[in-house]
């Protein structure tokens, strides 16, 4: 099986051993993986700044990037998300709205893929530590991955999984809306961090680079004792 590593922004720059684990874990199930160099932002941040054109120039340069992939997969919920949003902006596009349809069937969050299409629940990992999930609201609203990282959280030998309390709620980071609205996304990372720290864990863990930046960046000022990491980290781990 053939599959296009998306790595997105912050992966990239900020967190690169995320892509690595992910291309690592991908070839343990047998997956032949490449990385379209030519690819670069999903244009989330311009669209859900209200700049639609100028975002659709990094969409369509997306499009031409995958247009060969037989699936694209990414450790990120949120970008893939957008990914799929690609085909209702695009719907009346002539041009790319094929395209645009293609990107998006083809396009999947990493747990998702290992879970809904290589059928993989148990990628023999060994984790030791008490970790509690949070779920980011693009994965989980809007691309729909709410079970697939837990189905494979629970086969983690030596992890035990603490449930987040309103582990549905935003962290507050959203993107721009973390810059142009901060004192409200102050309280709302405040918020879920003293429920990460209610919990116990060790580790607060998910699949958005993005969230995770926002509440371990929190907990480092608040100086406690709670490590944030990637989802992929665990799922690498022996």
């Amino acid at each position: 099986m053939k599959v296009s590593l998306f790595i997105t922004c912050l992966c990239d720059v900020m967190a690169s051993d995320v892509g690595k684990d992910t291309v690592e874990i991908l070839e343990r199930f047998g997956c032949e993986v490449d990385f379209p160099e030519s690819q670069t932002c999903c244009g989330q941040p311009a669209y859900n700044s209200g700049y639609v054109t100028k975002a659709k120039e990094s969409m369509k340069q997306m499009m031409k990037a995958f247009k060969e992939s037989e699936y694209v997969v990414s450790p990120s919920g949120s970008c893939v998300a957008m990914l799929h949003e690609y085909a209702h902006l695009f719907k009346d596009d002539s041009e790319w709205r094929e395209v645009a349809q293609e990107l998006a069937d083809k396009s999947y969050e990493l747990t998702q893929f290992l879970v809904d299409v290589l059928g993989v629940e148990d990628v023999g990992a060994t984790f030791p530590g008490k970790v509690t999930y949070h779920r980011s609201c693009h994965m989980t609203r809007l691309l729909g991955v709410t079970e697939a990282p837990f189905k494979l959280l629970k086969n983690v030998k030596g992890l035990e999984l603490i449930d987040l309390p309103l582990c549905e709620d935003c962290c507050g980071f959203g993107g721009t809306f973390a810059v142009k609205h901060s004192s409200i996304s102050e309280q709302m990372v405040k918020e879920k961090t003293e429920h990460v720290v209610e919990t116990g864990a060790d580790y607060v863990i998910g699949g958005d680079m993005g969230c995770l930046m926002n509440i371990g960046g929190r907990l480092s000022r608040d100086d406690r004792q709670v490590t944030a990491l990637h989802i992929t980290k665990i799922l690498n781990s022996h």
